[in-house]
């Protein structure tokens, strides 16, 4: 197997949710994962934009979906689709986990709050 710079496909994801918002009990859109260290963060539409904050403040510039059904990969050095492998499981959020989410945490006026 290539080695793909930027991606560790045995890096297993931090959990089930953004990590800073979950850290202030706060909500994202979706959910992004960092495919060097397994970081999940919030997409650049939620209110943190912590997945991009971490590519940033990591040098981890290529990350994939983290939603159920996506398995597209996004390179934030050339803002473009990127090609990448299969990563350790899981592939995505729980199943039962809302877009945008956790349910009992996004606000009523949530579609007037994002990016």
């Amino acid at each position: 197997m290539n080695e793909i710079p930027d991606i560790d496909p045995n890096a297993r994801p931090s959990g089930t949710g953004c990590v800073e918002c979950e850290a202030v009990d706060g909500w994202w859109v979706h959910l992004r994962r960092c495919a060097a260290c397994g970081h999940i963060g919030c997409c650049d539409s939620s209110p943190g934009q912590h997945a991009s904050a971490h590519a940033a403040a990591s040098g981890h510039p290529i990350i994939r979906s983290y939603e159920p059904g996506e398995t597209w990969f996004w390179d934030y050095r050339t803002q473009q689709l990127a090609d990448g492998p299969e990563l350790a499981p899981p592939q995505h959020h729980p199943l039962e986990q809302t877009a945008p989410g956790p349910a009992d945490r996004v606000p009523v006026d949530w579609a007037d709050r994002i990016h």
